[in-house]
């Protein structure tokens, strides 16, 4: 069994939370949308309260004895879901925030993206200890429920109103 370096699972995650301010922040900042534009703040201050708790949970690390079929494999995966543009990263977050003219693009590309770190922090889940657990799917809920509000934006974007 190898040692799993658990803290960089931390540090990826709150990379994505940076990101996820980093964007909605930018898109606050170029949509004319009153609503949206609140909408985006709240969410980007919601990131820096995820980033906040995923610092905590790493000043508390210890580590886990994982299987690895290889040395560094659950590393290398969690790299890759990270920096491979699966999640919120920085090449993304300046690509899109070039391309957001409105609510919709900036609301479907939000949407896109806390899918995939729901999908994230949900494989994160299984590789911290079971103390830890709770508080991932904490977060877990947290981004359902950023994809909830993202949804009910973008469905009354497509209704228009009476």
């Amino acid at each position: 069994m190898a040692v799993f370096e658990s803290q960089e699972i931390y540090q990826f995650a709150m990379r994505i939370e940076e990101n996820g301010e980093r964007f909605y922040r930018g898109a606050a900042r170029v949509l004319g949308d009153r609503e949206t534009k609140d909408l985006f703040n709240h969410l980007a201050d919601e990131e820096v309260k995820h980033k906040k708790l995923f610092e905590s949970m790493l000043s508390k690390l210890e580590n886990l004895q994982l299987y690895e079929r290889y040395s560094g494999e659950y590393l290398e995966y969690l790299r890759a879901y990270v920096d491979d543009k699966i999640v919120f990263n920085k090449g993304d977050v300046d690509r899109e925030l070039g391309e957001v003219k409105d609510a919709r693009s900036a609301i479907e590309f939000a949407m896109r993206r806390e899918m995939e770190a729901i999908l994230y922090f949900l494989e994160m889940k299984n590789l911290v200890s079971k103390g830890q657990q709770n508080s991932i799917e904490k977060i877990v809920e947290e981004e359902r429920r950023h994809f909830t509000i993202l949804s009910h934006a973008q469905k009354s974007l497509a209704t228009p109103p009476l």
